[in-house]
């Protein structure tokens, strides 16, 4: 709704906000979105007080569970798939500096949610 009404830059900047405000609470788990990292010092200034966890899913995979929803701004087009690999080709290199990453094409979202705990509670500490 936001994107849509106010633009992207007007919600990346809304989202940066909401993310540090995050970060300075208790431990949680946050999920922004994918475009979150590429925004300029976001990664920079979240990681001495974050764990990133990368959920990782092939452009295709990606795209087709977006879709349903027509909700992704980012991909409303002729063509979401290849909007997806657009963005999956800039993005994953950010996305690789995470302390994890989780293959997520074969899990329910419920297993990828119960290895994201896991990880926040070996590889941060929890």
């Amino acid at each position: 709704m936001i994107f849509a009404e106010k633009g992207e830059r007007a919600f990346r900047e809304m989202e940066r906000k909401e993310v540090e405000a995050a970060l300075a609470n208790l431990p949680a788990v946050i999920a922004p979105g994918g475009g979150w990292a590429v925004q300029p010092g976001a990664l920079e200034s979240a990681k001495p007080r974050a764990y990133f966890v990368y959920l990782k899913a092939r452009p295709e995979v990606a795209a087709g569970r977006a879709e349903p929803s027509g909700t992704r701004p980012v991909l409303m087009g002729d063509d979401p798939v290849a909007r997806m690999r657009e963005l999956y080709t800039a993005r994953d290199p950010l996305y690789a500096k995470a302390d994890a990453t989780v293959l997520t094409e074969a899990k329910s979202a419920e297993n990828v949610a119960a290895e994201v705990v896991k990880l926040a509670q070996t590889g941060a500490g929890w």
